[in-house]
């Protein structure tokens, strides 16, 4: 089962009797799934008719959906109401005499509702069966802003399983360095100790050096940090491969994956293993980045 992003875009065209829409969306990141409309008046039942079968096919993702309507019937002309006109330059003209206003422009007139006339049919609503064609048209949309969310998450998974492989690389020069950990803290406090101690004071404490030596390997073990964040690479790949919308729980498991590193990183007692944790670090913030997108 493929994942998907959650950005994308998809139009489609429609007709219904006299009307003709075209329908635009636009999806990026969200949190869950949310849907902002622009209609024109008499076309609120897109909202409604979207909500429904964006449900069916989103569960997340901050969408921009809108909706513009012409008249698909052809206008055979425009004609000039001046019986309209006439009322209009009555009430201006009182209003000019005493003062309340200026006189009206051409333009200004002609564009008031009434003076002009088209002869085609300008329709501003829809009836139940085309509110039906808006619905059809809304499913072929959402169905091609799948494709497209669907077809950016395949190219999505590529990059995370990658760099799934490059942290599992990562955890695996760890587990080899962290066998060394132990020996460098030896060599190390042993080191110390002769520098501090003389040899016959040495001898006299020598169960106490024994235990000391024994209780820093214990701290500086990261054997149980390497072993959760393998746990969590294959926990990983199954959310990839067999959740829809994986996307909440692999942020909740990149959390878990810097956690487990941030240990690695400070329990760290020589430089290699320090470095690799850091390196590891890198990867999961690259991880976490492109997750974000994740539906």
């Amino acid at each position: 089962m493929a994942i998907s992003s959650m950005t994308g875009f998809a139009r489609c065209d429609g007709t219904y009797g006299g009307i003709a829409w075209t329908l635009e969306v636009k999806s990026v990141n969200g949190r869950n799934l949310d849907i902002k409309y622009r209609t024109p008046p008499g076309f609120e039942a897109a909202e409604r008719l979207g909500r429904e079968l964006s449900k069916a096919r989103f569960t997340r993702g901050q969408m921009n959906l809108n909706l513009s309507v012409s008249s698909a019937a052809a206008q055979t002309g425009v004609s000039l109401n001046r019986d309209v006109l006439e009322v209009y330059l009555a009430a201006s003209q009182a209003l000019v005499e005493e003062g309340k206003a200026t006189t009206p422009s051409a333009d200004g007139l002609l564009g008031l509702r009434g003076v002009i006339e088209t002869s085609g049919e300008d329709r501003t609503e829809l009836d139940e069966a085309g509110e039906a064609a808006l619905a059809g048209d809304l499913a072929v949309l959402f169905d091609r802003l799948k494709a497209a969310r669907d077809g950016e998450g395949r190219a999505l998974e590529i990059v995370l399983k990658g760099h799934l492989v490059t942290m599992a690389a990562a955890v695996e020069r760890a587990k080899v360095l962290a066998d060394q950990q132990v020996d460098v803290i030896r060599e190390r406090f042993t080191r110390r100790l002769d520098d501090i101690l003389p040899v016959e004071m040495k001898e006299t404490v020598e169960d106490r050096i024994v235990q000391e030596a024994a209780m820093l390997a214990g701290k500086a073990d990261v054997r149980e940090e390497l072993d959760r964040l393998t746990s969590h690479l294959e926990q990983a790949h199954t959310l990839i491969d067999a959740e829809s919308a994986p996307g909440r729980k692999l942020d909740f498991l990149a959390q878990e994956f810097m956690r487990e590193a941030n240990t690695l990183c400070s329990k760290s007692a020589f430089i290699e293993l320090t470095q690799t944790g850091l390196e590891l670090k890198a990867v999961i913030d690259q991880f976490r980045e492109q997750i974000q997108n994740v539906e």
